[in-house]
């Protein structure tokens, strides 16, 4: 027996679903607002989630995440009465199971849920045997967020198989780990692993680089050469960001991959090829596609299965655990101990949006170890300036429920401009000096020096924002 629960506004909904749900002998929940049914979530394990999109206080799509994200890790099934390509597709990249319209006959609804609970089972099962994340060599990995277990298993299934596989995301969320993990996992892990960078690959010398060449293929060709594809043979073929192939290079690889086997410029005989492709972008390639940018056999060829890695800040709970982590590694091959992390460095890190994701963490980390040596714990006010303002801004704008959004309406979000120019301004300018003072030990002709303010005028802005020259530190009211 299952455990199911409702989260529609719409009674007559939810009473039609309950009775169909409980006479499939599950046990099955209602709550009518996003805030109730998260409550319920919180409190209790639930196999499924039937959520509508539209609530009165708040986006079932804005809640979709948390709700994967909780201990049980619920399969999510959307059904609306409201139609919406751009939702069903964030729907199906955020986690959800399936998206139905509410006209959806019982039957399919019926069905999507059977099969929902059979993919749990299964799941389930497999765990159980030890066929899960248990033995997975993924050190570069790090975190445990129900996200990022989400893309473990599915890179774990990847490295049972020689599919190809289209790994996307954003740019820092680590698609090239992920590669490198599923050669890693998998029975060619004793063979080469060969990366081609496509943003790199000259478009005139594309076909000799991926194929290799003959001795005297073309002028400065002196000597026989092995091409990529050869080099991958029995191991794997890492395409970074294969969006940027341009579209004579998508040709002839495309032919390469269908049959498996190429001819070397100049060459005589067809060679042919076992390479396992495994292929990332931070693009859309279905909109490349449909720009004719990207062409639509090869996108199909190369998308067998595909992994979607999710932002840093859809996941912050692992940023504790990722700074252990590199913190850790930085230090050990520094030859310096490691350091503490405070709880207001903490707050600071799990509330910056990081555009850059892991990527952009490690930097930061990074630079506030090499800037702060022999200091046993980081602060907040040891990150770069541009996160504590971006932070402070946030917290300016002030934090809002779903609910009060939903009813006050998206405008009231942002302040009146004149008030938020200086609320911010004021912020930001007072943390630079007092950064700009830490850093010239309270020089002031240092500080003019990188500042570009006459002497006059940065003892005027030191005078207003109470910050003492000898301490460094804001002066008492």
């Amino acid at each position: 027996m299952a455990r199911v629960l409702i989260i529609d506004d719409d009674r007559l909904m939810s009473e039609t679903l309950y009775e169909m749900v409980e006479n499939m002998s599950h046990e099955v929940d209602c709550a009518f607002t996003v805030a109730e049914g998260l409550a319920k979530l919180l409190s209790n394990p639930f196999d499924i989630i039937f959520l509508e999109v539209r609530m009165p206080d708040g986006s079932g799509l804005d809640i979709l995440s948390r709700i994967v994200a909780t201990s049980s890790s619920p399969e999510v099934i959307i059904i609306t009465g409201y139609s919406d390509p751009d939702g069903a597709e964030l729907a199906m990249q955020c986690g959800a199971w399936d998206y139905l319209r509410k006209s959806a006959s019982t039957r399919e609804i019926t069905l999507s849920l059977n099969r929902a609970l059979q993919y749990r089972e299964q799941k389930r099962k497999a765990n159980s045997r030890g066929n899960g994340l248990i033995n997975l060599k993924r050190d570069a990995i790090v975190g445990s967020s129900a996200s990022l277990k989400t893309c473990l298993e599915l890179l774990a299934r990847a490295s049972d198989s020689d599919v190809n596989v289209l790994i996307t995301g954003e740019t820092g969320t680590g698609k090239e780990l992920f590669a490198r993990a599923i050669h890693e996992n998998s029975r060619r892990a004793d063979r080469s692993f060969v990366a081609v960078d496509c943003a790199a690959l000259p478009e005139n010398l594309a076909e000799s680089i991926l194929f290799g060449h003959s001795r005297g293929a073309f002028t400065g060709a002196d000597k026989t050469t092995e091409g990529l594809l050869q080099m991958a043979s029995g191991g794997t073929l890492f395409l970074d960001e294969i969006g940027e192939l341009s579209l004579s290079g998508q040709k002839v690889f495309l032919r390469a991959l269908q049959e498996r086997c190429f001819r070397p410029l100049g060459g005589k005989q067809e060679i042919g090829c076992d390479f396992r492709l495994v292929s990332v972008t931070n693009r859309s390639l279905d909109d490349m596609m449909k720009e004719g940018r990207f062409r639509e056999e090869l996108l199909f060829r190369i998308r067998s299965m595909s992994i979607q890695l999710p932002p840093l800040r859809a996941r912050n709970e692992d940023i504790r655990d990722l700074l252990t982590h590199y913190m850790t590694r930085y230090c050990d091959r520094s030859g310096v101990p490691t350091r503490g992390l405070s709880q207001e460095l903490l707050d600071v890190l799990m509330t910056y949006p990081w555009p850059g994701n892991v990527r952009e963490l490690i930097n930061t980390l990074e630079g506030a170890l090499v800037s702060t040596p022999g200091e046993p714990v980081l602060f907040a006010r040891h990150l770069p300036g541009y996160i504590r303002a971006q932070v402070a801004w946030s917290a300016t704008l002030g934090h809002k429920s779903a609910a009060n959004e939903a009813k006050a309406g998206a405008y009231e979000m942002f302040p009146k401009l004149k008030e938020l120019r200086k609320t911010t301004f004021d912020r930001v300018e007072k943390e630079y000096l007092k950064n700009l003072m830490t850093h010239t030990r309270g020089s002031i002709e240092k500080a003019c020096e990188i500042s570009g303010v006459q002497r006059a005028r940065l003892y005027g802005l030191l005078k207003k924002h109470r910050i003492s020259v000898s301490s460094r530190e804001p002066a008492s009211s």
